[in-house]
């Protein structure tokens, strides 16, 4: 794709956020929802691959009956309450409805099962756009209807954290791993969002910072699969030293970043008696927690194969880290000690 019409694209991406972000309205909130979407389609398919043109087929064949389903339910609620602001949904049908097809376009469960299949058919670029920046703009609008059908919100979260862990337990191909951990913190995040909004805008954070450190070490790796992981030790040894550290965080293991906001999170539900939910999002956990001390397992305890008809690993071009993602590691794993000063905020 040319570089300039890659820009376009991408700037439409930012604004159709950032119109919906800054929104109120049910009809600017969606027409955001509606640049976002066209924007991203473009930017899948870029690659001429068949893969990557199954990506966008089914990404757009998921988010058109979504965004027609929210179009649909707020053109009813304002029929029945002359209301278009997004925080006087009064109706339990058309709300009910907004939130399904809220949790279909972020790929929660139990709608979750196109997000592993459309991120294994994408680059890793593009992959990570899809697992952080495409999240941010539904989350808004449920943070703006949290007050609403909480049992929804409540069953939607643990069931994404329980099916996310479990799906990811016998994954190969590291895309597919990283969507099953995308709906497992999104499931964090919808759980907690009717009690303290604050507290889902912190997970967000931590996750987005913990993803992109992530994808960033698989994109300058080519580590497509689960078998490329031992090469790190050859291409990057300092990256190999501090990527099961940042699998680590991203499972939620202290001392490091991740678990400060499921440590949050579950003190919050214990504050409000909510026992069961936050023993149930715990135990849940522990499923994710096994397929990152997997991936920690292969990346740094285990040798690559050796093949004499391929050149030697530490003959290839040396990648340097870039600075964003040297620092990224470094917030990813140290900011635990800021964990009261979050609370603070809360």
């Amino acid at each position: 794709m040319n570089p300039l019409t890659l820009s376009v694209f991408a700037m439409a991406l930012l604004s159709g956020t950032f119109i919906t972000l800054s929104s109120t309205n049910w009809l600017m909130a969606w027409m955001g929802l509606e640049i976002n979407t066209m924007a991203i389609i473009p930017i899948i398919a870029r690659k001429h691959h068949p893969r990557a043109t199954e990506a966008a087929t089914k990404y757009f064949l998921i988010q058109a009956p979504a965004a027609a389903t929210i179009l649909f339910c707020a053109i009813a609620n304002a029929w029945f309450t002359g209301q278009w602001e997004i925080n006087q949904m009064t109706t339990d049908l058309p709300t009910t409805l907004i939130l399904i097809s809220l949790a279909l376009k972020m790929g929660m469960a139990p709608i979750h099962s196109w997000l592993p299949e459309v991120l294994q058919g994408l680059d890793i670029k593009t992959a990570l756009v899809l697992s952080t920046w495409q999240k941010i703009a539904p989350l808004s609008i449920m943070i703006q209807l949290y007050s609403t059908h909480s049992l929804a919100l409540i069953l939607m979260g643990i069931l994404s954290i329980l099916i996310g862990g479990w799906g990811g337990l016998n994954q190969t191909q590291t895309r597919k791993i990283l969507a099953y951990s995308s709906i497992t913190h999104m499931g964090w995040m919808l759980m907690i969002l009717q009690f303290c909004p604050n507290l889902t805008i912190l997970t967000l954070i931590i996750y987005i910072l913990m993803t992109f450190s992530m994808f960033i070490i698989l994109d300058q790796n080519n580590a497509l699969s689960i078998n490329k992981l031992p090469l790190l030790s050859t291409h990057t040894p300092i990256i190999s030293s501090l990527t099961p550290l940042l699998l680590l965080s991203l499972g939620g293991l202290p001392p490091l970043t991740g678990f400060m906001p499921k440590w949050l999170i579950i003190q919050e539900l214990s504050h409000l008696g909510l026992f069961g939910l936050a023993t149930a999002a715990a135990l849940g956990g522990l499923f994710s927690l096994y397929f990152y001390l997997r991936l920690s397992y292969v990346s740094s305890m285990t040798m690559s194969p050796i093949n004499n008809l391929v050149a030697v690993s530490w003959r290839l071009p040396h990648n340097p880290m870039p600075m964003a993602l040297k620092l990224s590691i470094i917030l990813s794993m140290m900011l635990l000690p800021l964990t009261p000063l979050a609370a603070s905020f809360m």
